[in-house]
Formats: C-alpha cells, sequence, structure tokens
C-alpha cells in the first residue's frame, strides 16, 4: 500500500499528465453530441418496441427469450423463426409460444400456468 506521501505524488503527476482537451464531468459537451445520438437508429428502439416488430423487420440473428419464472432461455435463428411462424409474426407472440411449448410449470390455473417471458438481446 502506498504511503500517503507516494499517493499525492502519483496524484500530481497524474494531473500534469492531464490534457487541457480531456473534458471534466460539469464541462459542456461537443455541440453535435446529442445530435448524434438521437440520430443513431438504436436510440428510438425500447423494448417494447422490439417485442412489437414482425419477424421479416427483425435484423438480428438470434433471437432469445428467457422465463423469469423457471429460468429457461430458448434460442431460435430468426430464418428459422420466418420458416416456422411466417414473416408476418409478431416477435411477442412468437416467442410466447416457443416457452408455452415446452413450460414445466403447470398448476392447473390458467392464471398461473405458463412461462413469464424476458425479452434479451443476445
Amino acid at each position: 500500500m502506498p504511503t500517503q506521501k507516494q499517493m499525492e505524488k502519483l496524484a500530481a503527476e497524474a494531473a500534469r499528465r492531464r490534457s487541457p482537451s480531456t473534458s471534466a464531468p460539469d464541462s459542456q459537451l461537443p455541440a453535435g453530441y446529442w445530435e448524434s445520438v438521437l440520430k443513431d437508429p438504436r436510440a428510438g428502439t425500447t423494448e417494447t418496441q422490439m417485442r412489437q416488430r414482425r419477424l421479416s423487420e427483425i435484423q438480428r440473428h438470434v433471437l432469445r427469450i428467457s422465463c423469469r419464472r423457471c429460468q429457461r432461455t430458448v434460442e431460435i435463428q430468426t430464418a428459422d423463426a420466418v420458416r416456422l411462424y411466417g414473416g408476418d409474426a409478431l416477435w411477442k407472440d412468437v416467442a410466447h409460444r416457443l416457452l408455452d411449448n415446452t413450460c414445466q410449470q403447470r398448476t392447473g390455473r390458467h392464471e398461473e400456468d405458463g412461462c413469464w417471458p424476458a425479452f434479451e438481446t443476445p
């Protein structure tokens, strides 16, 4: 463990090495920063919007759904999902089918049966 003097010396050297272009947390961001962030296509897609997309609109190679209840995870390639369920099928509906087809949490009550989907991004 360094002594107090050694720590002060290291802090002083780090402050000297720090360039003037390094911005502090309070400093103003460049003019185009927020514009570029908001124009990024990933900024507009929320998890809810992803669930409502049709399979033909999804660009990912692998789709993953997991169950919050039994911690089971099911993965399917997008091409296979389109082949099995059609390109017009919603990802949310396909995910429910994938989980429910192999669900192991059966209680006999309609309200409690089935898995609780958690949509993941691979």
